[in-house]
């Protein structure tokens, strides 16, 4: 024992490696193997001075047991550790090949591709090549977000198919995802190209997995449309929202579930999916899937009005990324300062994140920061700036939730333009699909862009549609909007009392969530009613931090100093 830890690792480095080995065999024999089998294995591993296959497969059972308790960042290390104590050479490459698969779910590919080097120095056969092939194409990808990954990923499919067809299915997943990432900048087959060779994949082994059936139900819905493909990709989403699903299946997928249902328009489905990858990346220490995870939930709790949470989760999502040496865009402040209006640092933020994406490749950041300008200046009233932005984000169909968001915007932008044509023409594509989607969130968002190309009682009886379904999805950001939009239509419908009944509520219910410029418009329009709007001042906000306003929460939720410490 020691008086302090400072002096505890002083003699520790301190020591010759001779007297360090000793010291861990002496340990190792003092541990009772029943009561503590993974400490006794990581002294003996320590204590070995040359390659010990007993002390190898202690080691390689104790990251078994780290795996099944979630303990992902110490399985990769008894992995690494059992690599290097093996003396068979085959065996030596299978378990340095297990352990670079578990570097990268914990965060550190570059130990990952330290350990595929070991994994190729050793006898494969025709399998293990191909997923050594893989795994440095998903380390390429998860270091850069390179557009060049796609192509490597749908090769490396095709080559699993006679060798493992559950393998082969999950690689057309990712090559599928990693081409929705690349977008418009994608080199070799973009998105629908990915679509098509996931659909002439062969069929999955029975009974079909949650991932097999996200696979099947996003290449029909990118290459087919909602009609044909909300049917198979609302399966999926059932599939994953079941008890039966393993642990490593939703740490790898659960992520591209939740922008499947943000691409059907489930909010409700979003939102528990988000918040299990969260909880589950944070309790198993998967640093590779936690900044998505965190990004997805981000995205999730802005819907639902709660921005000061929103920018908790979008701190700690870029807090966990630098840790990790990702290459994250900063996506969600960008989202965030879009809707609050701030506009010299949004625009500022968005010119940052298109030279970050343009680099390498990142299609998907070019068409979220047109989506989020078209968000942007359509708050602030610029209407032919947001017209602009939201007829480039709406460009190409396949990019799905992006694709949608910016319909939204243009029709707004174009109604208020004297565009009714664009408007019109972009109502009839985003029909298309929230019909077939037929949730409240889909027909709310419908009902209000559809009021805005109305008149009379038309018009009257849309915006109560999109405001009833709007409160039931829960999606209240969307609500204080149709709010806003009633109540600026009622004021020129010369309705004046109504009008100012929707524009208080818009302007309480958007200013407490902290979307300022669209609570600006409200409070310009109760001007023009001849009402006197009440503005906020900074006194009357909350001056909490981001990071202070996430230790009150969850100390108001009964967490322990430790607990909240460790998230």
């Amino acid at each position: 024992q020691f008086r302090h830890p400072l002096a505890r690792s002083a003699v520790y480095r301190a020591a010759s490696a001779q007297e360090r080995q000793r010291a861990h065999g002496a340990l190792a024999d003092a541990t009772d193997p029943d009561v503590d089998p993974d400490r006794r294995a990581w002294h003996r591993a320590q204590a070995a001075a040359a390659p010990d296959e007993t002390v190898a497969g202690e080691l390689e059972r104790s990251a078994g047991r780290a795996q099944e308790r979630g303990g992902i960042a110490a399985a990769a290390v008894f992995l690494e550790q059992a690599a290097g104590l093996t003396p068979d050479p085959v065996r030596r490459a299978v378990r340095a090949l297990a352990a670079a698969e578990a570097k990268l779910q914990a965060g550190a590919p570059e130990a990952g591709l330290r350990l595929l080097a070991t994994a190729q120095a050793g006898p494969l056969d025709e399998l293990q090549c191909a997923r050594v092939d893989l795994l440095r194409a998903r380390i390429s990808y998860a270091q850069s977000r390179s557009s060049d990954t796609p192509p490597l990923l749908l090769r490396a499919a095709k080559q699993l198919e006679p060798l493992d067809v559950r393998l082969a299915r999950e690689t057309y997943l990712e090559a599928l995802s990693a081409a929705w990432f690349a977008g418009r900048l994608a080199r070799g087959g973009g998105v629908l190209e990915a679509a098509e060779a996931a659909r002439a994949a062969p069929p999955p082994p029975q009974p079909p997995r949650a991932s097999d059936l996200l696979l099947d139900g996003l290449a029909v819905l990118i290459s087919e449309g909602y009609e044909a493909g909300v049917p198979m990709s609302r399966r999926a989403l059932d599939a994953f929202r079941s008890e039966d699903i393993c642990k490593e299946e939703e740490l790898r997928w659960l992520w591209l579930a939740c922008s499947t249902a943000i691409a059907l328009w489930d909010y409700e489905t979003w939102n528990v999916l988000s918040t299990r990858l969260v909880q589950l990346a944070r309790d198993t220490g998967a640093l590779a899937a936690l900044p998505n995870a965190l990004g997805l939930r981000m995205v999730c709790k802005l819907y639902a009005g709660d921005l000061a949470e929103a920018a908790s989760l979008s701190e700690e999502q870029q807090a966990v990324a630098e840790a990790t040496g990702r290459q994250l865009a900063p996506y969600s402040a960008a989202i965030l300062l879009a809707w609050q209006g701030r506009e010299a640092e949004a625009s500022e933020l968005f010119d940052a994140i298109v030279r970050e994406v343009m680099s390498r490749g990142e299609g998907i950041g070019l068409t979220l920061t047109q989506t989020m300008a078209g968000v942007l200046h359509n708050g602030l009233g610029h209407y032919r700036d947001a017209l602009a932005a939201a007829e480039q984000a709406s460009e190409r169909p396949e990019d799905l939730n992006n694709f949608n968001w910016g319909l939204v915007e243009l029709i707004e932008a174009g109604a208020r333009t004297g565009h009714a044509d664009r408007a019109a023409d972009a109502l009839e594509a985003l029909a298309l699909r929230t019909r077939p989607s037929g949730t409240d969130w889909a027909l709310g968002v419908e009902a209000r862009s559809r009021a805005l190309l109305s008149e009379g009682e038309a018009a009257d009886g849309l915006y109560r549609e999109a405001i009833e379904r709007l409160r039931r999805a829960g999606v209240r950001a969307e609500l204080g909007r149709a709010h806003l939009l009633y109540g600026e239509w009622l004021r020129r419908e010369h309705r004046r009392r109504d009008a100012r009944e929707q524009l208080r509520t818009a302007r309480e219910m958007l200013a407490a969530m902290g979307v300022d410029a669209f609570a600006e418009r409200a409070e310009h329009e109760l001007l023009a009613t001849g009402e006197t709007a009440r503005k906020r001042t900074v006194e009357t906000r909350d001056q909490l931090t981001a990071q202070e306003a996430q230790i009150a929460r969850l100390a108001r939720d009964g967490l322990s100093n430790p607990e909240i410490a460790g998230q």
